[in-house]
């Protein structure tokens, strides 16, 4: 029969028992400490990767939360520059028609604000719903911030005088559209 080394030492006198079992347990707790090891590199590596994705999830949704407090402060930065320099318009003479996306809309105006709408001095913003009108510079800013808001405004970058293909036809005054 085979017997292990331990037990031929043992039959031969040359260990005692109590030697035998301090090998069995410091050989028990080797081959604990290994796969223990083991284990904790499996998952100390895992948790790593954990922190890793948590970390990227977590500067996807700074990103995002800053990038809507920018928005929000474009938002309130176009309000304001509409409530301080919008000009007072209502129920006067003349009005005036432009489109918005693809519907006509109406403002009545009254004739020194149509004479300056028409020259590119004034434009028409939306904002919250509204149409306002404000100044060209106004506009300008406003169109830095946010295009959509300005709906109409004949800018002179849009019409150089140049080249003004309609230069010889004048316009009559009375023309209302």
């Amino acid at each position: 029969m085979v017997s292990s080394l331990q037990e031929q030492l043992l039959k031969a006198g040359l260990v005692d028992e109590k030697r035998v079992r301090k090998a069995k347990k410091a050989q028990h707790k080797r081959i604990k400490q290994q796969g223990n090891t083991q284990g904790c590199d499996g998952n100390a590596q895992a948790a790593q990767r954990a922190m890793a994705e948590k970390a990227q999830r977590d500067r996807e949704l700074n990103r995002r939360r800053k990038e809507q407090a920018e928005r929000k402060a474009i938002q309130a930065q176009i309000r304001q520059l509409i409530e301080q320099h919008r000009l007072a318009h209502g129920q006067d003479d003349f009005g005036y028609h432009f489109q918005d996306r693809k519907k006509i809309r109406t403002m009545y105006v009254s004739e020194a604000i149509h004479r300056q709408l028409a020259r590119g001095q004034l434009a028409i913003v939306r904002f919250d719903g509204r149409y306002e009108i404000v100044p060209a510079a106004i506009a300008d800013k406003i169109r830095a911030r946010d295009e959509r808001c300005v709906v109409l405004w004949h800018s002179p970058e849009q019409h150089p005088e140049g080249n003004d293909p309609y230069a010889d036809h004048p316009v009559p005054d009375d023309l209302m559209w």
